[in-house]
């Protein structure tokens, strides 16, 4: 089966290359897949893509003319693929449900701690010679109420931690988790957590449902100066909103690794060049908002799990293996 994998960088040749052994093969494009690269797959048996390729419907029907029978998302969401459209076109999607979500999970904690105590300022200052610390308080995360929205293996992960740090640790999702109750967690109505969190933590997908969950009125019924943190999908937030909250002082602190605008800047480097989004110019004046740029996934150990996974999901498909990992 020959593979072309797009927006790849050095670390997806690194270990895809690994895990993909022969007589399976896999091809590198650093250029995301577009109506305008569509063309490049001529003679590929399918694709593997990233979370900010975007196949909406024309540019599936464009892939079924291509020939292309598999698309494999070295990813866990998929909301930047019409599944329906490519069950219909006969294409079949696999994703990579899992990996590590401790990856997630701790760079969640990292932003916590960051943003809290100020690491990132203090490291500035110390480079420039400047030992004062002024200005550079934060508080005890003991004893803090740290509402999770989605339970599922990563939010959990969050939780187990937050709880280690001698939190209370309060909890929203449709569907509730037996482990998380044997923890000592609570799942209480999403308004209750919103009204009790000192601290809140977002770990669901994206959505028709959970798009712009967090808004006005959410900003305005979480404890004012709360704390907010994203690693899991940008359109959770809606941006615009989080500033104006942010003006006001309602939102205390933000700490986001996901943006809602992200696939025309994140994983680039724009450092010689002017940003024209607006938006995100505005929200990195904020002296209490913290950005990292879809970095959470990336370590060693998920990298690896996404590239086996990813491996995997083409046996599947080549042998014609029943898969959870394939998307209906």
């Amino acid at each position: 089966m020959k593979i072309a994998c797009f927006s790849t960088k050095s670390y997806d040749k690194e270990y895809l290359s690994k895990a993909i052994v022969a007589p399976h093969s896999i091809v590198f494009f650093e250029e995301s897949l577009n109506p305008n690269t569509v063309g490049l797959l001529t003679g590929f048996d399918g694709i593997c893509v990233f979370v900010n390729d975007k196949l909406d419907n024309n540019l599936l029907q464009q892939i079924a003319s291509a020939g292309i029978k598999a698309i494999f998302l070295r990813c866990t969401g998929f909301n930047n693929v019409v599944i329906s459209t490519a069950t219909s076109l006969g294409i079949k999607v696999y994703r990579v449900p899992a990996y590590s979500p401790y990856a997630v999970a701790e760079h969640a904690v990292a932003l916590v701690l960051t943003l809290n105590r100020k690491t990132h300022k203090a490291y500035n200052r110390v480079k420039e010679y400047n030992f004062s610390i002024e200005r550079l308080h934060g508080f005890d995360l003991h004893g803090k109420t740290v509402g999770v929205i989605g339970t599922g293996t990563i939010g959990l992960v969050f939780a187990k931690i937050m709880l280690g740090f001698g939190c209370k640790v309060i909890a929203f999702d449709p569907t509730e988790s037996d482990d998380a109750k044997q923890l000592g967690i609570q799942y209480v109505a999403l308004e209750d957590v919103l009204k009790q969190a000192d601290i809140l933590s977002l770990h669901c997908p994206l959505n028709q449902h959970t798009r712009h969950m967090i808004s006005t009125k959410e900003f305005s019924i979480m404890k004012h100066g709360a704390m907010l943190i994203n690693t899991s999908r940008g359109a959770l937030i809606d941006t615009k909103e989080a500033i104006e909250a942010l003006k006001t002082g309602a939102l205390g602190y933000l700490g986001i690794d996901v943006y809602e605008e992200e696939e025309k800047l994140f994983f680039h480097d724009f450092s010689e060049s002017i940003i024209s989004d607006d938006i995100l110019m505005r929200l990195m004046t904020f002296p209490n908002v913290l950005i990292t740029s879809h970095q959470a996934f990336f370590t060693h150990e998920a990298l690896t799990q996404i590239a086996e996974t990813t491996y995997q999901n083409m046996l599947d498909f080549t042998h014609g293996t029943s898969s959870t990992n394939q998307l209906l």
